[in-house]
């Protein structure tokens, strides 16, 4: 009989499924869209039924499925499997989701893990953090997720709630941040304040030739940013510097307390390239203190959308065995 381990990555719009071998190879995947407003058993379900079509489609069925790992936004009790609340998922309020997808998938052990968390653990095992003990991973999208690993394991919390990593202050009494804070790297440096510092600046008078994107569609978008950079707008530029010196401020944070090897980038922004890795690492340089030369590296994930897919499996496969952890 096949084994075979199962990775959820659940965000407000879509799930991501995936199906891997015992060597956490890909065999197939599939995504459906979230439709958190129908509530937390109608989203279990459609994942139960996506997730055996999937396996059908490959020849297998739910009795090959030895674990699950699931990684969802937080807060959540993850070592109780519960989500307390999800921004993006306002019906998702202390609902028990390991218990639900576990009984939904027949019994089948499901380790719950922070979706962040599962990419990191992805990015770790198989990706850019492959071959080091020590690694801190951020995902820039919407928001800043983030996860810590320090010799080989994650970094927790008691409260199962660490790594909340865009909610560090760089800026204190800063710009208001979604979460409540005043001056959290995520309300500098996301994608969304990226283009939100961009709209901000145009409509109170700088000039800027993102000013006829703003004026067509109503918004900017972090791509119009970038794509306007690469063609020579001074705005454009001043924008992604101050993000890059906010991720680069987060970067030295981090590496003073966790002292990691590697410091590993994911998520839609890292679209823009090398221009946005070459200036966090240009103020990194700047703004890091002289006492010692440090050899961190900074880099891009290699995993792409896959990260969260290929990370809970792995977990899932990690804690299968003996039934340990937070699953």
């Amino acid at each position: 009989m096949s084994k075979i381990f199962i990775g959820f990555d659940v965000g407000g719009t879509n799930i991501k499924i995936g199906c891997f071998d015992s060597n956490i190879k890909l065999i197939s995947k599939t995504s459906i869209a979230t439709n958190a407003d129908m509530g937390a058993q109608a989203v279990v379900e459609n994942m139960g039924q996506a997730t055996e079509k999937l396996l059908a489609d490959e020849g297998f069925s739910l009795k090959e499925v030895i674990a699950a790992g699931l990684g969802t936004p937080g807060p959540a009790k993850y070592r109780d499997g519960i989500i307390i609340r999800a921004a993006n998922m306002p019906k998702f309020k202390n609902v028990p989701i390991r218990q639900m997808l576990s009984e939904r998938l027949g019994g089948k052990a499901v380790v719950f893990e922070n979706d962040a968390n599962a990419a990191c653990w992805g990015e770790y095992v198989l990706g850019a953090g492959k071959g080091i003990k020590d690694m801190v991973f951020f995902t820039l999208g919407t928001g800043i997720g983030g996860g810590i690993i320090n010799k080989g394991k994650l970094l927790e919390g008691a409260g199962d709630n660490a790594a909340e990593l865009g909610h560090l202050i760089i800026y204190p009494e800063g710009r208001k941040c979604n979460c409540g804070q005043k001056g959290c790297v995520e309300a500098y440096a996301s994608a969304n304040a990226t283009a939100r510092r961009a709209a901000e600046a145009i409509k109170v008078g700088e000039k800027s030739s993102l000013r006829k994107v703003l004026d067509k569609n109503g918004e900017i978008t972090c791509r119009d940013v970038y794509e306007h950079l690469m063609k020579g707008d001074k705005l454009a530029r001043r924008i992604t510097d101050e993000t890059a010196k906010a991720l680069a401020i987060l970067c030295i944070n981090m590496l003073h307390t966790t002292e990691p090897a590697r410091i590993v980038f994911a998520g839609g922004m890292i679209a823009a390239g090398r221009i946005l890795l070459d200036r966090i690492k240009d103020y990194f340089n700047e703004l890091i203190w002289n006492l010692k030369k440090e050899k961190i590296e900074i880099c891009f994930a290699t995993l792409g959308e896959d990260a969260g897919i290929i990370g809970s499996a792995a977990l899932a496969f990690r804690t299968a065995p003996d039934r340990r952890g937070r699953g």
